[in-house]
């Protein structure tokens, strides 16, 4: 045996070793999109429901409810898109979603709030 190493570079100079990017993390991208998709599926729904039979204050909280719901549609396909780039070119960066969790909360939580004041304040005029 040599006690040569096995593979052997100038000093300071890096090796670039092929990456093998596993199927999973590929399916795990794709599961997380259609996980997202299947929210604002639920979402939409409930924004039909409430402009189909609500009355004017529903009809405004169904407007909020829809753009919230297309916001997240396209802010999914965004990051969808993204990861698969960045796992096809091997990036090693964190692929972790901090930022849209917390814009999705916070833009829900002020629809229904928007919701309860219209509710509570009778701005919507149909009842007397």
């Amino acid at each position: 045996m040599s006690s040569q190493p096995l593979l052997q570079t100038a000093p300071g100079k890096r090796i670039a070793l092929p990456t093998r990017v596993e199927p999973k993390v590929f399916f795990a991208n794709e599961r997380t999109f259609l996980s997202w998709l299947n929210f604002t599926v639920i979402l939409g729904g409930l924004a039909i429901g409430l402009l189909n039979f609500g009355d004017r204050v529903g009809q405004i909280s169904a407007g909020l409810f829809t753009f919230v719901a297309m916001a997240a549609m396209i802010y999914a396909l965004f990051t969808f898109h993204w990861r698969a780039k960045s796992i096809r070119q091997r990036g090693q960066g964190g692929f972790d979603d901090r930022m849209g969790p917390t814009i999705l909360a916070i833009a829900l939580f002020c629809a229904v709030i928007t919701n309860f004041i219209l509710r509570v304040s009778g701005a919507g005029g149909d009842h007397e």
